[in-house]
């Protein structure tokens, strides 16, 4: 269906994508420094159901749909700004990602949950899948939704790879800070950070064809 040319060039600009710092990078460095590997897995593991959600929608042209309907747009940017804020806060006030999921024990299904809503609540995202994925089918070969599917797919194992190699090694580095007596506070710190961080971006967000 997909030519492996076409399939190794799409592989190629995914993971040079991936090399790219952003809020997917950031999260699963987060979780993972705090929480181990198993953190920065789930984060993983919540990212890239968001990108097969995105997958889905973009086969099914809802994507497009929505992305054309533009308070649409400005809903998802600031419902996903509100809520970054929101965890920003609870990092504050509990000191740090440990304190804010309520112990390692328990957090990995509430770190899957949160990943995901992260890259679902951001409109980039969403316009990114729109329009990074058709460039890739060949409309010629028909089956187009199945053609996106699978590009879908490689892209979210893909990305799931790379965020678990991502997790492993910072995972180390989480081990070593830990053991640092000041790193609690730090940490908390440096997460609201990133949190506010990140909502600060999607806020300054602009509609696509506004100047």
């Amino acid at each position: 269906m997909i030519s492996a040319s076409t399939l190794l060039l799409f592989m190629v600009t995914v993971l040079l994508l991936f090399l790219s710092p952003g809020p997917n990078m950031a999260f699963v460095l987060s979780y993972s420094t705090t929480m181990g590997r198993s953190g920065g897995l789930a984060a993983a593991l919540g990212i890239a159901v968001a990108d097969m959600v995105f997958t889905i929608l973009t086969a099914s042209g809802i994507t497009a749909m929505l992305a054309g309907w533009p308070p649409m747009f400005d809903l998802l940017r600031l419902g996903g700004a509100a809520y970054l804020l929101w965890l920003a806060w609870k990092s504050w006030r509990a000191g740090g990602m440990l304190a804010l999921l309520g112990g390692e024990r328990r957090s990995h299904r509430q770190v899957v949950r949160m990943a995901m809503l992260n890259s679902l609540l951001n409109p980039k995202a969403l316009l990114f899948f729109m329009v990074f994925l058709p460039q890739f089918v060949n409309i010629a070969q028909g089956h187009v939704a199945q053609q996106v599917l699978l590009l879908g797919l490689v892209l979210a194992v893909t990305g799931l790879a790379f965020n678990a190699v991502l997790a492993q090694f910072s995972g180390a580095l989480g081990r070593y800070l830990q053991a640092q007596p000041r790193f609690a506070l730090w940490q908390g710190r440096a997460l609201t950070l990133v949190f506010l961080g990140l909502a600060a971006r999607l806020l300054l967000l602009q509609r696509p064809g506004q100047p």
